[in-house]
């Protein structure tokens, strides 16, 4: 591990991490798999933000297993899981999380963050 990149955000390569001012709800379907007021807002340089939700906001029943990773050099190495929706299909690997992410972003450890083309995200003032 120690022969991969770990790089700290700067000026060409901003991230911020900032609590997200209200309430943010997942929306798997029509099935409510996260309601929070707890999601941190990261913003990385000129990617859309994204909204990580505490896992303990999450309806675990929707998570499964993957083994899938991927490493950022900016955050760390990330995890991966899939979402059951009411039916029982599974779509493959539209979670992600950092378990020990860098100090820099360390305010997303035990956040799920999830793909918007599988979920439908909300964030409304409370």
């Amino acid at each position: 591990m120690s022969d991969r990149p770990h790089l700290t955000p700067d000026a060409t390569h901003p991230i911020t991490v900032e609590p997200t001012p209200g309430r943010v709800r997942v929306w798997l379907g029509d099935t409510l798999i996260a309601d929070t007021t707890r999601a941190q807002t990261l913003r990385e340089s000129t990617y859309p933000a994204v909204q990580y939700v505490p896992r303990a906001d999450v309806v675990a029943e929707v998570l499964t297993g993957s083994d899938l990773s991927t490493y950022c050099p900016y955050k760390g190495d990330a995890g991966y899981h899939g979402l059951r929706d009411a039916t029982g299909t599974v779509l493959q690997d539209k979670a992600w999380f950092y378990a020990t992410p860098y100090a820099a972003v360390a305010e997303i450890a035990d956040h799920l963050a999830f793909y918007p083309d599988a979920v439908r995200i909300e964030i409304s003032a409370g």
